[in-house]
């Protein structure tokens, strides 16, 4: 497994993609950071609220996050190197967990990278501490349980582009999940819209959001993050039979 990791690094990382996703999403958080603090009227002091960067932005963390997965499995299907992986002596929750830590590292970096903003904050402003902690804690399973997804479509198609459109279409999904269920609550489907509510990520992060660290929550986002691992592994094994 380490095996892999260290291949799936190397492949971001040897090539400018890693470093073009992060500096991407560094613009993003600048868009709402640097006229936060330009349009300061009475007062000298910022007070950085990481939750409302993240809101404002979700519509574009939701491209980035596909861009990362889409070549987990699909660009070896297209480099025709599949085969090599699958018949190397580990098993595909193996070969699954190892690219999976591999496309989290890139994130956690991008999250790292991040951290500058509540940095400059500091040097002349004020940070809700629980509020900072929580949300990033948030963000980060919600943002893994989105490359779980992502890895999942690519594990199902032979084209990264398919796969970070088919990726796309899914976070979409994930973000209008809380519009959808209150359109159906009051509709002839409020058991859909109550599987649709309890199901949903954002909702959940908005505690997190808060400054709120709630278990419950926390177990939901790994659950996720499980459940679509085990169909990924599932796809891996049906293209090893099929080979």
């Amino acid at each position: 497994m380490l095996s892999i990791l260290k291949r799936e690094i190397q492949s971001y990382f040897f090539s400018p993609f890693a470093f073009a996703i992060c500096a991407v999403f560094l613009l993003v958080f600048s868009i709402v950071f640097i006229p936060g603090i330009a349009n300061l009227s009475n007062t000298n002091v910022y007070i950085f609220s990481f939750p409302s960067v993240i809101y404002k932005n979700f519509s574009f963390f939701i491209f980035l996050i596909p861009a990362l997965t889409m070549r987990t499995f699909a660009e070896e299907r297209k480099s025709q190197t599949e085969v090599l992986l699958l018949t190397n002596p580990l098993d595909s929750f193996q070969i699954v967990i190892g690219k999976f830590l591999g496309v989290a590292a890139v994130y956690l970096l991008m999250l790292i990278t991040s951290l500058i903003y509540p940095i400059v904050t500091l040097l002349q402003g004020h940070i809700y501490w629980s509020s900072l902690i929580c949300c990033y804690i948030g963000f980060f399973a919600w943002g893994l349980v989105c490359i779980t997804i992502g890895m999942l479509m690519s594990a199902l198609t032979n084209s990264p582009v398919i796969a970070a459109i088919l990726g796309e279409i899914a976070m979409i999904f994930l973000i209008f999940t809380d519009s959808l269920a209150e359109s159906l609550k009051y509709s002839f489907m409020p058991v859909v819209s109550d599987i649709l509510t309890w199901a949903s990520t954002q909702s959940r992060f908005k505690l997190f959001a808060q400054g709120v660290f709630t278990l419950s929550d926390m177990i939901f986002y790994v659950s996720m993050m499980f459940v679509f691992l085990s169909w990924t592994v599932i796809a891996l094994e049906r293209r090893k039979w099929k080979s």
